[in-house]
Order: structure tokens, then C-alpha cells, then sequence
């Protein structure tokens, strides 16, 4: 199985770097989620989703002020004021949060997002769309695993522990998605400056038969 756990450690120390040299609340709020690993993002997706009661994509901002806070993002007032008005352009005092999220998720060039979709459908091996403990089964072996050996874990711990990693903070249902996959590997993509180095990374991890 890939080194997730490596990925993620250093992820997050590069993004505490970025944090403590941020120099607008846009950059300072990726950085802060980013160190909370790959998941951070996506956590904070599902938590203001949440929030949208009535569907209708719009946060005011009090509503916006106490997701920030929710998802573990500390801005001082003038900041958060600085970071709503960016994204209030007609300035009625709502920010459609979806947007704001897009610009908060760090974006990945297209050889980078096809290496990445070409290891998901690798790894749906049921062609359903979506990797399950079941695709994960077909295409792993447990049994190599250190707390399989020591008994610690069963071979369905394993692979549940696995499919983790790539799902939501506060949002894990064993069920992985292409957006969840994407979105884990756009927080990854931020700590490696070269593509030869992402795609090594991909290969090393998913086989060099990943097709782009």
C-alpha cells in the first residue's frame, strides 16, 4: 500500500511553514487546514454543508465567522472581515461558501489530476464509481500488513483503516469517492513542487502502468 501516513506528516509540516509566513487570510486559512493533513479540506467542506440549512449555498457572516471557528481556522476579526468581503462581491453580506471552498482547495495541472483520476478508477474495481473495502480487497494483500501479523487488526480493519485516509474529517462511511480521492491528492500535490517527482510518487504508489 501507498506511504499515506509520510505524505500526510510531511504535508502537514510544510503547511505549518506556510502558515507562519501567510501574508493574506485566503493563504492563511488553506495553510491552516492543510496542516491539519490532506483531510482538512474536505472536513471543512462537509462542516459548512452542514451549516447551509435551506440549501441555498449562502453563508451571512456570522454564519461564516462561527464555521471558521468550527473547523479549527483562527482568524482575528479584521481578518475575517477582510476574507468575507473578497468573497461578497455584490457586498449583501452573503458569500456563496462553495466558491469560497473552490478557492480554498489547492489546485493540481491537468497531468497531475489525470495520473490521480487514472489511479481511482485502478482502484474501483468494481467500476461502481466509488472504492469500497471490497475494491480495496481485490487489489491489496492484508496479510503483510504489521498489525495483521501482530493480530492487532483483522484483514477488514486493514483495509477500513486504509480507505480513511481519503475521507472527510468527522465524515468517515467506508465509502470513497472521486471529489474525496481528488481532493486528498490536490492537499498532497501542495508539498511537491516537481510533476516528474508527483508522478514517481504515483507510480511508486498505484504501479507504473497508471495511464495518462
Amino acid at each position: 500500500m501507498a506511504d499515506m501516513g509520510k505524505l500526510n506528516e510531511e504535508l502537514k509540516a510544510k503547511a505549518r511553514v506556510t502558515r507562519a509566513h501567510a501574508k493574506d487570510p485566503l493563504e492563511l486559512v488553506q495553510a491552516q487546514f492543510l496542516a491539519r493533513g490532506a483531510s482538512g479540506i474536505k472536513g471543512a467542506q462537509m462542516r459548512f454543508r452542514i451549516m447551509d440549512d435551506d440549501s441555498n449555498r449562502k453563508l451571512s457572516f456570522e454564519e461564516f465567522s462561527k464555521g471558521m471557528r468550527e473547523v479549527g481556522v483562527l482568524l482575528n476579526k479584521e481578518q475575517e472581515i477582510e476574507l468575507f468581503r473578497t468573497f461578497d462581491r455584490d457586498g449583501e453580506g452573503t458569500i456563496n461558501f462553495e466558491e469560497f471552498l473552490r478557492a480554498v482547495q489547492p489546485k493540481m495541472n491537468d497531468r497531475r489530476k489525470r495520473l490521480v483520476e487514472a489511479a481511482f478508477v485502478k482502484m474501483d474495481k468494481t467500476g461502481d464509481g466509488v472504492v469500497t473495502v471490497k475494491d480495496i480487497a481485490k487489489a491489496y494483500n492484508a496479510s503483510k500488513h504489521p498489525k495483521y501479523i501482530s493480530g492487532e487488526w483483522t484483514e477488514t480493519k486493514v483495509y477500513q483503516e486504509f480507505l480513511k485516509t481519503f475521507e472527510a474529517e468527522g465524515h468517515v462511511d467506508g465509502i470513497v469517492t472521486l471529489e474525496e480521492f481528488l481532493s486528498y491528492y490536490s492537499a498532497i500535490s501542495c508539498s511537491i513542487d516537481s510533476d516528474a517527482y508527483f508522478d514517481l510518487m504515483m507510480r511508486n504508489s498505484w504501479g507504473n502502468d497508471l495511464t495518462v
